[in-house]
């Protein structure tokens, strides 16, 4: 029964309760044609509304009528695991040859491509063997007391790619952990570009766990610094990557001025770069948000989806920002938006809505609503989160 569509399932539970197409529109109060289109699958219950009036009458719960095939479980609680037992070795084994910084540079460049994607049991699957080879490349270097150069931005790297994840699968201590040791190992090179690309993973990690004045005062101090090291358009994106990690971080602890001046200032960065300007409005969409003026917010969701630069950012931040907004249209009482927006995000990274924990709180509450999209009862029974 689980592989049958749900107007078929209707038919028959209301067999089993010995009722006639038109004794069940009685008692729904439709007609017998409404019953009938429904069980042939022609009209789709499209109100939660309504499937839980359908329910009721069959004297089933919900869950049974959007029965989907059991899904197996996702490999990130295991990749979780592996990442920590990395993070946890201090003694290398030793490889055959030392790694080449070439080979590792292409490995990083594919995990962070995973990472664009939302890719997770996957990234954590790949991170453990990519940190113990960054950190042999490093020892190696160090063995051979050459300066530092690519062997430590690379495990700069690789340790603020780990935190970015873990952070996603609700990881935050250990996030913090892998951000921290990013930021050490970037200190240490004394570049201040190394050090740009620890704090953003710094500043999410610190902002994951509610010290937003630490990760404020982080990103800052980063932006500062580039700033003031050059102009170069890598420079320049940095700078502007980390001026809005501190207006989030300034919004979500209300302090409205510093986070309108960093926007403002990363928008003035974003002029040159195209994607910037999305991500810029994104930002802003969030900080009126996490400032309680969830209107504005939403007024400027609608504009900025209905741009094309909207579709030049990742799918991973399409997807996280829909999130967000999901979360906007809740706090509004618009569950029906609220719905639409998380079935958005699932359909543009599916990782980001089933592999995070707390997207699961967030369709709890919002699929009970009778004005939420059926898909969401769906995805809420997939999920488990009904």
């Amino acid at each position: 029964m689980n592989d049958l569509p749900v107007g078929r399932r209707v038919a028959q539970w209301r067999v089993r309760r010995n009722m006639t197409q038109q004794q069940f529109a009685d008692r729904l109060g439709k007609s017998k044609s409404w019953v009938d289109k429904v069980e042939r699958g022609v009209r789709r219950l499209e109100r939660v509304s309504n499937l839980r009036e359908v329910a009721e009458t069959l004297r089933i719960d919900v869950e049974v009528l959007l029965a989907a095939r059991p899904v197996q479980p996702t490999p990130v609680a295991a990749g979780v695991d592996g990442v920590r037992t990395a993070l946890a070795r201090y003694h290398l084994p030793g490889a055959d040859r030392p790694p080449l910084v070439e080979e590792l540079r292409a490995r990083l460049e594919h995990a962070e491509q995973s990472y664009r994607h939302a890719r997770y049991p996957a990234l954590l699957a790949l991170l453990p063997g990519l940190l113990d080879a960054a950190r042999e490349a490093h020892a190696t270097r160090e063995a051979h007391a050459t300066r530092p150069g690519a062997a430590d931005a690379l495990l700069v790297s690789v340790y603020a790619l780990i935190a970015l994840v873990l952070v996603k699968v609700d990881q935050g201590e250990l996030a913090w952990l892998a951000a921290d040791r990013a930021m050490a190992a970037a200190l240490a090179t004394q570049d201040p570009q190394v050090a740009g690309i620890a704090t953003v993973s710094l500043s999410q990690a610190l902002r994951s766990r509610g010290r937003r004045r630490s990760a404020l005062d982080a990103a800052l101090v980063a932006a500062d610094r580039i700033g003031a090291h050059g102009n170069s358009s890598a420079n320049v994106a940095l700078r502007g990557t980390l001026l809005l990690q501190a207006a989030l971080a300034a919004a979500g602890g209300g302090d409205e001025r510093l986070a309108g001046q960093s926007l403002d200032q990363a928008a003035t960065i974003a002029r040159d770069i195209g994607p910037g300007r999305a991500a810029v409005e994104a930002a802003r969409v969030m900080a009126d948000a996490a400032l309680g003026d969830v209107t504005t917010a939403m007024a400027r969701h609608e504009r900025l989806v209905a741009g094309d630069e909207w579709r030049w950012l990742p799918p991973e931040h399409r997807a996280a920002y829909l999130l967000d907004v999901a979360r906007g249209y809740a706090l509004a009482g618009d569950m029906r938006r609220a719905g639409q927006a998380v079935l958005d995000a699932e359909r543009t990274a599916r990782s980001e809505v089933h592999d995070r924990p707390t997207v699961r709180k967030l369709v709890a509450v919002v699929w009970r609503s009778a004005d939420a999209p059926v898909g969401l009862a769906q995805l809420a029974a997939t999920l488990h989160a009904t």
